[in-house]
């Protein structure tokens, strides 16, 4: 009965007289939570029938008058709309000043220093979220050179650690090399049945070797080089009529490379040059050449190769 009775007072009661426009030019107008019916006699509202209270709290809390989000939406659009621009109050002072309008110069005068306040606030927020954005992008830019150096030392670490693995388990290897070094240099096979087990033999050395190669193991250059202390262990100096000083004369035991990696240096003897007094030999036989098989290592890979 109650909400009846405040539907028909509303509906039904005189117009509400507004003052005369002024020439006061406001920054923002102020919405009335009423509407005009037909005839243009009264002033309804648009809300649904309410308690006899909810009237007092017109005007006070627009969020309980408006009801959804979208009159709010609407209306702050409309808000907006009213806003004059910063021409508009060049404009209206400029009139004002023209018509000696002392009342509303003051009013535009104090809305145009509220539009530089808002001004000045706004270069500053946008000058701070520059700065944020531009230390963000730097920020991002550090962390990818970060994560690109992570991988490539993560990289490069996987690489050494596999290379050091690699080059112990072959470096464990080597001495089976030299066995079958030695086997080969002794051996004298006689009968058919000693030739067909050196024959088995050498044919193990061979697959040994291959394997070797297929790991980018090579032999060290050492007969006919000259002596490099970087890659060779000399044991010994002696005259030579063959070789010039400085030049390996004999390989004691062999050296063996990983890819860049020196695995063992070549035990060699090097020259000093023809002794005083002594007769050059017709032949040099105290090279110690390689064996078949470890030639065929020596040839398969890019190290530089005994003579």
């Amino acid at each position: 009965m109650a909400a009846s009775l405040s539907n028909h007072f509303l509906s039904f009661s005189p117009p509400l007289l507004l003052p005369p426009p002024s020439k006061t030019l406001t920054l923002k107008s102020l919405a009335f939570p009423f509407r005009r019916v037909a005839g243009g006699k009264s002033l309804s509202t648009h809300l649904s029938p309410r308690p006899s209270a909810a009237p007092l709290r017109v005007g006070t809390d627009p969020k309980i008058v408006n009801g959804d989000e979208q009159t709010q939406a609407l209306e702050s659009e409309a808000d907006k709309k009213d806003i004059p621009t910063m021409k508009e109050l060049i404009l209206a002072y400029r009139k004002a000043v023209a018509d000696g309008d002392e009342k509303v110069m003051p009013e535009i005068e104090a809305a145009i220093c509220l539009m530089e306040n808002e001004k000045e606030n706004l270069s500053l927020t946008i000058a701070e979220l520059t700065a944020e954005i531009t230390s963000s992008r730097e920020k991002v830019l550090r962390t990818k050179a970060d994560i690109e150096n992570y991988r490539k030392r993560t990289e490069k670490d996987r690489v050494s650690f596999t290379s050091n693995v690699q080059g112990e388990v072959i470096e464990s290897l080597l001495p089976i090399v030299d066995s079958f070094e030695r086997a080969k240099q002794q051996l004298k096979p006689e009968t058919e049945k000693e030739r067909k087990i050196d024959t088995s033999y050498q044919s193990i050395y061979k697959q040994f070797v291959e394997i070797m190669r297929s790991l980018r193991v090579s032999v060290v250059g050492t007969v006919g080089k000259p002596f490099d202390p970087s890659i060779h262990e000399a044991v010994a100096r002696e005259d030579s009529h063959q070789f010039k000083e400085g030049i390996v004369t004999h390989e004691l035991r062999r050296g063996f490379v990983l890819g860049d990696r020196l695995l063992r240096p070549a035990s060699v003897k090097v020259s000093i040059g023809p002794g005083p007094g002594k007769a050059p030999p017709s032949t040099d036989t105290s090279t110690v050449q390689p064996g078949a098989a470890a030639e065929h290592l020596q040839d398969a890979t890019p190290a530089p190769s005994s003579s």
